[in-house]
């Protein structure tokens, strides 16, 4: 009897925590039902949860219209700025194109140093926007800057080196921007 006494509580002790449960257990119910929100304020919370989720997915999407209008504006800006740069390249070609060229040496000199002119300006204004040609002839071929179009036989050139560039390459900073066309000597 003695461990069954110990564990079965008086019904005075049972009686006065019953008490305070039932009291807490009131108080916890209040303090939920004040902070559970009416299905009117999910309703009015979502609503205003979309409408914000609309006006940002709107926003975002005029902005990226924007970018790419601007994008493709400065793209032929850049573009219409080269255009206008070659202009005078044409009128000098023109020009140089209108030289009377008679029997004469001179008029033949003058033609020549005409285009030469012209094509110094290309030059200038390629190198202006970063663009230099590459020299191929006597280097060894390379297939990632060079198109090899013909190999030729020769005792006189090092097997796999550019003899003749038939088009020259370019090179737009460090990145290619055309590949030379070339013959290549193939030893006998």
């Amino acid at each position: 009897m003695g461990d069954e006494a110990r564990s079965a509580p008086s019904e005075d002790a049972t009686d006065t925590e019953a008490v305070p449960e039932a009291v807490s257990e009131g108080a916890a119910e209040a303090n939920t039902a004040a902070d559970v929100p009416s299905v009117e304020q999910l309703q009015r919370e979502r609503a205003e949860f979309k409408d914000l989720l609309l006006r940002k997915t709107a926003e975002f999407d005029n902005y990226r219209k924007r970018i790419d209008r601007d994008r493709e504006r400065m793209i032929k800006h850049a573009g219409a700025e080269v255009l206008e740069q070659l202009l005078p390249v044409i009128d000098d070609l023109e020009r140089a194109l209108d030289v009377a060229t008679g029997d004469d040496a001179s008029g033949e000199d003058a033609y020549r140093r005409g285009v030469e002119i012209i094509h110094r300006q290309l030059l200038d204004l390629l190198r202006k926007y970063r663009v230099t040609p590459m020299d191929a002839v006597g280097s060894d071929f390379d297939p990632h800057i060079h198109q090899a179009v013909v190999h030729e036989p020769s005792t006189t050139h090092r097997d796999g080196e550019v003899t003749v560039e038939l088009r020259r390459g370019y090179m737009l900073g460090d990145n290619l921007l055309r590949a030379a066309m070339v013959k290549v000597a193939k030893r006998e």
